[in-house]
C-alpha cells in the first residue's frame, strides 16, 4: 500500500480525503495482459490497528507496451504502482507503514515471602 497526496471524494454527503492507495493484481495471463483492482482509502484509525474506509475503487487493464515494460521491470511491484498512479492521476508520496500496536506492560511476578521456621 502507498501513501498519496490527498484526493477529495464524497461519501454519504460528506467530503472525505483518500490518502492511501492499494493495488491488487487479480489476473495475469502471463503473456499479453494483466488486470488490477485499485482502492483509494482514508485512514479511519491509527491508534492500535489501522482501519480503512474505501472511498473509490475500480479496475485497470495493462496490455501492450506497458505489459512488456512491467514484465521486464527490475521491481515489478513498484512499476505497477507507478503505472496505475499515472493512469489515475495520483501522486505517490511513499510506502504506507502501519503503526505497531502498543505492547501491554509486562505483569511483574508476585513477590512471595517465604518464612523459614527454625526448629530447636
Amino acid at each position: 500500500m502507498k501513501t498519496i497526496q490527498p484526493i477529495s471524494s464524497w461519501q454519504n454527503g460528506e467530503e472525505k480525503q483518500a490518502t492511501l492507495f492499494d493495488l491488487i493484481s487479480n489476473y495475469d495471463n502471463l503473456n499479453t495482459s494483466a488486470n488490477f483492482q485499485y482502492y483509494l482509502n482514508e485512514l479511519v484509525s491509527s491508534t492500535q490497528y489501522p482501519m480503512y474506509n474505501t472511498l473509490v475503487n475500480g479496475y485497470l487493464t495493462m496490455d501492450g507496451q506497458d505489459y512488456i515494460d512491467w514484465d521486464t521491470a527490475t521491481n515489478a511491484n513498484e512499476w505497477a504502482y507507478n503505472w496505475a498512479a499515472a493512469k489515475l492521476n495520483l501522486t505517490i508520496t511513499g510506502d504506507y507503514v502501519p503503526p505497531v500496536p502498543p505492547q501491554p506492560e509486562p505483569t511483574p511476578e508476585p513477590i512471595i515471602e517465604e518464612s523459614i521456621e527454625e526448629s530447636i
